[in-house]
């Protein structure tokens, strides 16, 4: 049975049709209100008696694959309040149909803000021409900002954390309200100032979810003295493991002593490890120079003048962080070297049919690069630990210390051996990371105090006096459920929203897409 739909039905309703035809293309429509009065905007008063008439053109959303016009003929009425200063006022649609001054209706409107909080300005304004909404991506982010809206919620668990409008010089700071997972806040800068201004207007925070930067410590005190800081989970475990290479990297010199190659044997390396080595053999140079003049009591800033190398390496190597012989970087066959090992132990020896079976997973590269593989994992099965030569970099040091041992090869199992018997200080360094792992995983507070102790005595002195300096948040953490891993997805939302901008949003477009969309 066929169904006939009434023109009014697609328009917005309080409005009624008096006429429409088709002009190149656009439906055009003619409507006015149904209502016989109007209230007058000053007075509130209510009127019937028109003054006149005149047209308004709006835009409404298609239909049919046809856009659709809206001539809106609205009345002038008169104001019969005599104590009214206005005398002759438009009547009003009301900002559901349209709004005042308005050049499309109210739900062609909340369209348009939809898309421009989705896409952004140009992407949005390509995609509404081919919904047959043609606007401008001006006019998208202007009605972003206009639409804007502030969170007005009463706030008791806050995360805060950082973010770059330009890497490595400009940063501002992000809020979320960690009970409804939204973002709250955007802060132009990370300054303790202007985060303890902020904090300032809001003193019903009870707790503070925060990186262990001192910035944002010192900003919460300031302001919420009585609020709860909580360090991040994630970061004090990451600090850990940073912590423990930073300790390798210093210990690389016992390392090669303990592994017998403090003579590299260059028929060992691959071409790419001859350069590296040539490298570190010219680097060593500079790192002499520096650690006499540093050993003569010399300052940094007086050891980069004479130098002329930057700051930062010359502190890398006062520090003994610039012993390291090969950079580990990541390959092409690293994800595949578990598929390797088990092809390996299963009798595959053969660089050729190993490539072959790689290219069978969707593997891109060079039959060169697993031939290597193969070649070096041949005559590590055959080294002993008097025959080890080729040392390692301090990050793959590192990784095969804290793997389980069921997880290493023949020659890795060797060289981990080798290293905790030449350096036991490094295995005990070892021991403490782990402790400190299961710590913050089974939420033993108890053993923090004991974890301090231990470790105030061994290479991880500086990173336990870290730890005790910020003792506080560090024990929240551990016992408190919040922690500011849902700031650190909020901020990967931010980084895609302002890509999508090709990174040109300022901070109040970038904080009402943020905002808008929650």
């Amino acid at each position: 049975m066929p169904t006939t739909i009434s023109l009014s039905s697609l328009i917005p309703a309080g409005l009624s049709v008096e006429q429409f035809e088709i002009c190149d293309g656009i439906l055009m429509v003619t409507a006015l209100a149904r209502n016989r009065q109007a209230t007058c905007p000053c007075c509130s008063s209510p009127s019937r008696r028109v003054h006149s008439r005149y047209v308004r053109h709006v835009m409404d959303l298609p239909t049919n694959g046809r856009s659709i016009r809206l001539r809106l003929i609205t009345r002038r009425f008169r104001c019969d309040v005599e104590t009214c200063r206005r005398k002759i006022f438009a009547e009003r649609f009301g900002d559901g149909i349209v709004a005042e001054r308005a050049r499309r209706t109210g739900r062609m409107e909340c369209i348009v803000h939809h898309l421009g909080l989705a896409l952004g300005g140009r992407p949005a304004a390509s995609f509404a021409r081919r919904l047959m909404m043609p606007v401008s991506n001006d006019t998208l982010l202007r009605v972003v900002r206009r639409r804007a809206r502030q969170q007005e919620d009463c706030l008791k668990t806050v995360g805060i954390d950082d973010f770059a409008f330009r890497r490595n010089h400009r940063y501002g700071s992000i809020v979320c309200d960690l009970q409804r997972r939204r973002i709250v806040k955007l802060l132009p800068d990370r300054e303790v100032a202007t985060v303890a201004a902020w904090l300032s207007d809001h003193p019903e925070i009870e707790f503070v979810s925060r990186d262990r930067g001192g910035g944002y410590r010192e900003a919460a005190a300031k302001a919420l003295p009585n609020a709860v800081q909580i360090a991040d989970r994630w970061h004090l475990m990451e600090n850990a493991s940073a912590a423990f290479l930073d300790t390798v990297k210093k210990s690389m010199k016992p390392i090669r002593a303990a592994l017998g190659a403090t003579i590299i044997a260059p028929k060992l390396l691959t071409s790419a490890e001859q350069l590296q080595y040539e490298g570190y053999l010219r680097r060593e140079e500079t790192n002499e120079t520096v650690a006499a003049l540093a050993t003569d009591g010399v300052s940094i800033k007086e050891i980069v003048r004479r130098t002329g190398r930057s700051r930062g390496l010359v502190r890398q190597i006062v520090r003994g962080e610039r012993t390291d012989v090969f950079r580990c970087r990541q390959g092409s066959l690293d994800p595949h070297l578990p598929f390797l090992d088990a092809q390996w132990e299963a009798g595959c020896r053969n660089g050729a049919e190993l490539w072959r079976r790689l290219r069978a997973k969707c593997f891109a590269g060079s039959l060169r690069v697993v031939g290597e593989w193969a070649t070096r994992r041949r005559r590590s099965d055959t080294m002993s630990a008097s025959e080890l030569r080729r040392v390692p970099s301090a990050r793959t040091v590192a990784r095969l210390m804290t793997l389980k041992r069921d997880h290493l090869t023949k020659a890795e199992t060797v060289t981990v051996a080798a290293i905790e018997a030449g350096v036991p200080a490094l295995a005990d360094t070892r021991a403490l990371v782990d402790r400190f792992h299961l710590m913050i995983r089974s939420r033993a507070v108890a053993e923090l105090e004991a974890w301090i102790a231990d470790a105030e005595i061994t290479l991880l002195a500086s990173f336990a006096r870290g730890i005790q300096k910020d003792a506080v948040a560090v024990r929240h953490a551990i016992i408190e459920p919040w922690s500011n891993g849902q700031t650190e997805g909020q901020v990967n939302k931010l980084k895609l929203v302002k890509r999508q901008m090709y990174g040109r949003a300022k901070i109040d477009l970038l904080e009402a897409r943020l905002l808008g969309a929650a």
